[in-house]
């Protein structure tokens, strides 16, 4: 697997030994979340891009700022751009924001400054402390330790050890404990489930994986990895990247080229297929984290658009109950489980016709329309719930457009399609994808065969 996209730090930064930081201000408890239900929108904010006054703080819970990294005898290397980081721990705390140090990150795959440190108890020891005085110096809420990796076994072992001191240095000053973990396979088992009462919650890089690129079935099944060791849903936060794989183009970028690649997951850009996670796929993760996890990350907040398009604010919608009108006037396929298309069977145009899962393939008849009146349009009529039933499993299919409940479809935040008359969704039967699997309407629940992608 790749590792998470970032960018090596300087390596002209000073070491800083144990104890010789000044204290500037006095810690201060952590800030009230700006979400409901302890919901946490968390974003990265990197020392070397983006500006302090672009940030979103009333959107966002978190601000982590990146990276400082840890020496082999406990001394941290020096704030990158300290300013900076002041400016967001003021902006931020001003808007209840809360503004954590992190402190590792990728390094070019060299995590030796955490291995030595970690396997030593008195480097440990000056680790902690200095994690203290750096804490207490820019007042910030706690520290977001980002080893990638721990290997199982010893370096898990000392991994664990380290994150016990940190624990009571933290909690004992109202400070947060959090960690950055790999999003899964057997690295994430060099972070023992011991950690996960140490720790306030666990930032999951589910990203730089899966094909298409963090995609959302991937993304979930990693997330229920660690659930499935132990992790309490409460402190699995999920992460999604803002940028595209294999170019680790910034999705800000992406959209600029074009708009409309907001709302898709792939585009061509010069000549070559770039994956990241649109406008629908970003919502669709929120609405599953807030029923099945303890919140959002985002790596990183620069490379947000912070207009119509941005992606922290589409969580943040999601989070606070907000919907999404569909995209009236929008003419293209809808796409599905397994990333096949809503396909009208036979290219029938007859009243009754099925409608159906198929491999998309351009065709007139996996070719809609979303129309002002929340209607769904092909081949001349309308999507339409068999005989107006509004029963579980009632057959979907194509009909003369008659202006009835029956034909009406409203896109939810949650990327379902709810049909207001029975108050149920579009969803494939059986949760099937094989070719010709029938849609039907169901109790609305947001699985992954309700879950659809608008032109």
């Amino acid at each position: 697997m790749t590792k998470r996209f970032a960018a090596a730090l300087s390596a002209a930064v000073t070491a800083v030994a144990a104890g010789t930081l000044a204290v500037l201000a006095a810690p201060t408890p952590a800030q009230a979340a700006v979400l409901p239900n302890g919901f946490k929108s968390v974003g990265y904010m990197p020392s070397w891009a983006g500006s302090a006054t672009a940030i979103q703080y009333s959107k966002l819970t978190h601000v982590n700022y990146a990276f400082v990294l840890p020496n082999a005898n406990g001394s941290l290397t020096g704030v990158e751009n300290p300013s900076k980081l002041q400016q967001i721990v003021s902006l931020g705390h001003a808007a209840n924001t809360k503004v954590l140090i992190a402190i590792g990150g990728w390094n070019d795959g060299n995590d030796s400054g955490f291995e030595q440190m970690a396997a030593n108890a008195g480097a440990r020891t000056t680790f902690v402390n200095n994690v203290v005085n750096l804490v207490n110096q820019y007042n910030l809420d706690g520290v977001d330790i980002d080893w990638e990796y721990p290997d199982p076994g010893t370096s898990g072992n000392n991994f664990t050890t380290l994150m016990s001191q940190l624990s009571t240095a933290m909690h004992s000053r109202g400070k947060l404990l959090t960690a950055a973990v790999v999003s899964g396979g057997g690295t994430a088992q060099g972070v023992q489930p011991a950690v996960f009462g140490y720790v306030d919650f666990l930032n999951i890089m589910t990203y730089d994986g899966g094909s298409p690129h963090a995609n959302y079935q991937w993304t979930i099944d990693n997330i229920n990895g660690w659930k499935s060791r132990g992790l309490p849903a409460s402190k699995a936060v999920l992460g999604v990247p803002f940028y595209s794989r294999p170019g680790g183009i910034p999705y800000n970028q992406i959209v600029a080229q074009n708009a409309a690649w907001a709302n898709q997951d792939c585009a061509t850009i010069n000549g070559a297929q770039q994956c990241y996670n649109g406008l629908p796929t970003i919502r669709a993760k929120t609405q599953w984290a807030m029923a099945n996890a303890g919140g959002m990350m985002n790596w990183e907040l620069s490379q947000d658009p912070n207009n119509a398009n941005s992606l922290v604010s589409a969580i943040y919608t999601v989070a606070t109950g907000g919907t999404t009108p569909p995209p009236t006037g929008r003419t293209g396929r809808i796409t599905g489980l397994a990333g096949k298309c809503v396909d009208i069977a036979a290219a029938s145009t007859a009243n009754g016709a099925a409608v159906q899962l198929y491999t998309c393939n351009g065709t007139n008849a996996q070719t809609w329309t979303v129309s002002s009146d929340s209607t769904l349009r092909a081949l001349g009529k309308c999507m339409d719930v068999a005989s107006g039933s509004v029963a579980n499993g009632a057959n979907v299919q194509l009909w003369d457009c008659n202006g009835s409940g029956a034909q009406v479809w409203q896109a939810q935040s949650n990327q379902t399609l709810r049909n207001p008359q029975s108050n149920k969704c579009l969803d494939v039967r059986d949760n099937s994808s094989a070719e010709g699997a029938r849609l039907q309407i169901w109790d609305c629940f947001a699985g992954a065969n309700q879950r659809w992608v608008l032109p």
